[in-house]
């Protein structure tokens, strides 16, 4: 009898024991500097330090995936191969809009800032009457920054088309812009840090104007990066979800109030996830151009919406209203005395 009963025993600490183990979040982020909050955590977990861990407890298991676009993180709550992604905004809206809103929610913020134009330092561009029949880059066709620098142009009375016009955007991967700005192939870059830092120091660009001027509505925030939770995910899992941005807002005060220590694990990681250092005098530049931050900046994202409308990306204007779930980041925020968010 006892024999048995120790068995009963050890066979209901073991269930106990591997139920804990399977509490999983899968969790995206991109190998940026915009993504600090994420790729800090990340290098905390791979040395065992994990911050994450240690807040949301034991029976939790979090596994970090690298994604190097949004479409790629997003794609990744589609398929139901991760949880949660740190991801730019209209990565976000695209994917919101194809899935008719009902699979993805922005919960939280997590970086402003760090988008600018950049000329050639030649003065070829001094007024914004110079940009016509110039060669603009981007990073990549349809994302944030392409769509940011297309709506400007057209507000500044140019026709732009997706391959032409009285300015030529050019969609080019970071490193290749980078290149062509070098070889005065291209006369003007809009892009987001480190890359801004790159094309200054590297490439001897000059500043044109940093994106923040753009936002006089928001005080000159912008929303870089958020968090965006699967819908699925966000209704099983509401209490871990809650834990998650209550550190994720932790680990941003920390990073505020020990900078150094911060950005020695940042550089570290993202050594790890690139295979090469950032240069020094390009991390630090581009560390001062942004700002960690738990506030969606909700009305910058509808301004994201209205543009890629007007730059013919969306066939219709856009309602976003629904992109947002902020009740945890709300009720997080009245616990903790911190300034409260708006929801636009």
């Amino acid at each position: 009898m006892a024999v048995r009963l120790a068995l009963f025993l050890l066979i209901v600490w073991f269930s106990n024991a591997y139920a804990k183990e399977t509490q999983v979040i899968r969790v995206g982020h991109f190998p940026n500097i915009t993504h600090a909050q994420a790729v800090i955590a990340h290098g905390l977990s791979r040395n065992g330090k994990g911050w994450f861990e240690e807040r949301l407890g034991p029976d939790v298991e979090i596994q970090w995936f690298v994604y190097n676009a949004g479409p790629s993180a997003m794609e990744g709550i589609f398929s139901d191969s991760i949880d949660l992604t740190y991801v730019g905004p209209n990565p976000a809206i695209n994917a919101f809009i194809r899935a008719r809103g009902e699979e993805i929610r922005i919960i939280c913020g997590a970086c402003s800032g760090g988008a600018a134009l950049v000329v050639q330092p030649d003065g070829r561009i001094k007024t914004n009457t110079d940009f016509k029949g110039k060669k603009v880059g981007t990073p990549q066709f349809g994302n944030t920054q392409d769509v940011a620098a297309r709506a400007w142009l057209i507000s500044e009375g140019y026709k732009v088309t997706m391959t032409g016009g009285d300015v030529l955007v050019i969609p080019t991967a970071n490193p290749d812009q980078l290149a062509m700005f070098k070889t005065k192939d291209l006369d003007a870059v809009w892009t987001i840090e480190p890359w801004v830092s790159r094309l200054v120091l590297e490439g001897q660009g000059k500043i044109y104007f940093d994106e923040s001027i753009l936002w006089k509505k928001t005080d000159g925030k912008y929303v870089t990066t958020h968090l965006v939770s699967s819908v699925k995910y966000l209704h099983q899992r509401p209490e871990l979800i809650k834990k998650w941005i209550a550190a994720q807002i932790e680990l941003t005060q920390w990073i505020k109030e020990h900078p150094d220590e911060a950005k020695a694990i940042l550089k570290a990681e993202l050594k790890e996830e690139i295979y090469f250092a950032l240069p020094a005098d390009v991390f630090e530049r581009a560390w001062k151009n942004l700002e960690l931050t738990y506030d969606p900046i909700v009305l910058s994202l509808y301004q994201s919406g209205e543009n890629a409308f007007k730059v013919g990306f969306l066939k219709e204007q856009p309602n976003l209203e629904s992109i947002y779930q902020l009740d945890i980041l709300h009720s997080i925020l009245a616990e903790k005395k911190l300034p409260p968010v708006q929801d636009g």
